[in-house]
């Protein structure tokens, strides 16, 4: 969140659920820690503690709200609880949900404001056992979309940021764990398909597509400080046709005969493909196709 009142410089207002963890955070920040930059508790699946956050900021002045908590969730369906999948939409729609109820009234008022979402390539197009997740950025995408057209009757912009696949530690231990992790009550061949098909493939586009964090913010500086920002902004270019097979064709039969040929057909010559993307995309080719440009 960011205020820019009146003031020498803008203020950074972090938050994180868990402040026992803020050691890296304050580190990074050096000398900007309780000056230009300030830390508050917030947990997004809590109503009180969104308020609470809010109500602590000057004013509840928010000038630039990013809504940036997430939850991965990956796997055969058939093994996940739906407890589990609440918990990611409790994290990934309605915590934005949330956060945009509580700052768009005084945004309204002051008929100002901008507000970003970081959602994913897979709120444009479904990916293979990643169902729930995709179906809780394809939530916040067509939340969002609608909600651009009357926000900017008051003159708040609202803007979509979605990146691929983005090497995080995060990101790391939950393809480890999942490739360990055993799924009763999933047939033999979901489970092989997921493990020996699907897995092998996601790590190859993570190493030949995948981007660092730093692009990301480096995409999100520029959005916020354009002074006509897109709403819908694709990190990486390298994903723009694969987004564009859904849009080609209206019936769908496009990008799910595609993707299912990618994945079971043509399993070898997507490996090849993508060490090949690998060797090309040194890091100043990805560096350059960070959008929006």
């Amino acid at each position: 969140m960011l205020d820019l009142t009146p003031t020498p410089t803008p203020v950074v207002i972090a938050t994180m659920r868990d402040l026992k963890k803020k050691d890296k955070l304050i580190e990074a920040a050096g000398d900007t820690y309780g000056k230009t930059l300030m830390l508050l508790p917030l947990d997004v699946c809590s109503d009180e503690s969104v308020k609470q956050c809010i109500n602590n900021v000057k004013d509840r002045h928010i000038d630039i709200l990013i809504n940036n908590a997430g939850v991965g969730l990956l796997g055969p369906v058939e093994s996940i609880s739906i407890e589990e999948m609440k918990k990611v939409f409790e994290t990934n729609f309605f915590g934005v949900v949330r956060m945009i109820k509580e700052v768009m009234p005084d945004m309204k008022k002051r008929r100002s404001g901008h507000i970003v979402v970081m959602s994913s390539v897979m709120g444009l197009q479904g990916v293979v056992f990643n169902d729930v997740y995709t179906a809780s950025k394809f939530a916040m995408e067509g939340f969002c979309e609608s909600m651009a057209v009357q926000l900017m009757k008051f003159n708040i912009r609202l803007s979509m940021i979605e990146p691929g696949p983005v090497h995080t530690e995060f990101e790391t231990k939950m393809m480890e764990d999942v490739a360990k992790m055993e799924y009763p009550g999933v047939d033999a061949d979901t489970v092989r398909y997921f493990k020996d098909v699907y897995l092998p493939s996601s790590i190859d586009i993570f190493d030949a597509m995948g981007q660092m964090p730093d692009d990301i913010a480096k995409c999100i500086k520029k959005v916020i400080e354009s002074s006509s920002p897109r709403f819908r902004n694709l990190t990486n270019n390298l994903y723009t046709p694969i987004v564009a097979l859904k849009y080609a064709d209206e019936t769908g039969g496009l990008s799910v005969n595609t993707f299912y040929n990618l994945l079971f057909n043509f399993g070898p010559l997507m490996h090849i493909t993508m060490s090949i993307l690998k060797c090309l995309t040194c890091s100043c080719l990805r560096r350059r196709t960070i959008s929006p440009n």
